[in-house]
Order: C-alpha cells, then structure tokens, then sequence
C-alpha cells in the first residue's frame, strides 16, 4: 500500500517519502517540514497512536490523517482524540483520500511560533532559519533542535539528558551524541554563545 500510494500521490503532484516503522515516521514527522502526514496505527516499533499523540505533545500540528484497517468505532475515536485530524478505513477510495489530503494542506495554517532570541541568536521555528548577530546561519535538523530547546529554555540550563530525549527521543544514541552536537553549534554560531554548567548541561550564555 505505501508504494502504491507513494506512486499515486507522486502522480498527483505530491512530494513523497516513505517510512516503514514508527520510530523513523516519528523522526521524519519532528523535523522534516511536511505539509502532511499519512499514518497507520499498526506500525513496527511504535504504534500510530503514540506517533500522533507524541507530535501533539510537542506541540508539532502538522496534520495527519490515520488509514487503518481497524474500523471500530473506538480505534477512530481514539485516534481522533490522540490528535489526528481525520480517518480512513482500509479499503479506501484514492480519490476521497486526495480530497481529504487537499482539503487539510489547504487549511489555514497553524500560526506562526513566536522567534526566540537570546546572546545574539535569533532563530524562526516556523522558517527554520537561524541568524547570529544578523547573518544567516545554516544548521542541520538535529543542531536546529537543539539550539531551539536551548533558546526555549534560556537563561535556563538544560541537561544532557533533557537534550537527548528531546531530540533524538527512543533513538539508541549515547549521552556522547549529545556533546558532539554541542561541538557542531559552538563552531557555527561561537564558542562564548553556549556555556557548559559542569555537572548540570549546557545553556545560552547570558
């Protein structure tokens, strides 16, 4: 079904990408942009439900509409409570799911969060740039994440274990991950801007 739909849908104009568990839908869903999500409950890994919810949690509004082959009226309302935006039941019509798909991208959007600055740092959740004392600055997802949960928090200190849930969540990556990426943004945005709290974690230098 996700190759027939990544084909239909591709056909329709659409930009596509697959994820086959839900961990990895989870990660693509956090920080990839989309206009959309198109999610099954009965996934490996992580069920539907906990992607959809999760997103939510996070304040992550990005729409999403659940296929399913579980049609009881209690597996739809939970969905439906968890966050998602709408449902369809396997088998579905491609043409009502494109309607729906159409309909949904062409809701007014979620509005812009607020831009959060701090020691010369501005950066736009909603565009994902940042800029450093007026100049563009260029990050990957995973450095964006963590400077923004740094930027939310500032003059706050947040702690290595804080970091690595938030951006790389149930990923098995090391506390070790976390001071790599600390590294990355040190390097592109200056030494002095992020402080190291010994024994606590790291924050925005005030």
């Amino acid at each position: 079904m996700a190759a027939a739909l990544h084909r239909g849908l591709s056909a329709e104009g659409f930009v596509v990408d697959v994820c086959r568990d839900g961990p990895s839908g989870l990660e693509a869903a956090r920080f990839g942009g989309y206009d959309a999500v198109l999610l099954d409950l009965m996934l490996p890994g992580m069920s539907g439900y906990t992607v959809v919810r999760t997103l939510r949690e996070e304040a992550n509004w990005v729409p999403v509409i659940v296929l399913s082959a579980k049609d009881g009226e209690y597996d739809q309302a939970d969905a439906l409570d968890y966050g998602a935006d709408d449902y369809l039941t396997k088998p579905f019509s491609f043409v009502v799911l494109l309607a729906r798909l159409r309909a949904l991208v062409r809701r007014d959007p979620t509005p812009r969060p607020p831009t959060v600055s701090a020691h010369g740092i501005r950066l736009d959740p909603a565009t994902r740039e940042v800029t450093v004392d007026g100049a563009a600055v260029e990050l990957a997802l995973r450095e964006f994440a963590v400077l923004e949960r740094l930027l939310t928090a500032a003059p706050a200190v947040v702690s290595k274990e804080e970091l690595l849930d938030a951006v790389w969540g149930d990923a098995a990556e090391g506390i070790n991950v976390v001071e790599v990426y600390v590294g990355y943004l040190r390097r592109k945005l200056g030494r002095e801007r992020i402080e190291t709290v010994r024994g606590v974690g790291y924050r925005i230098a005030p």
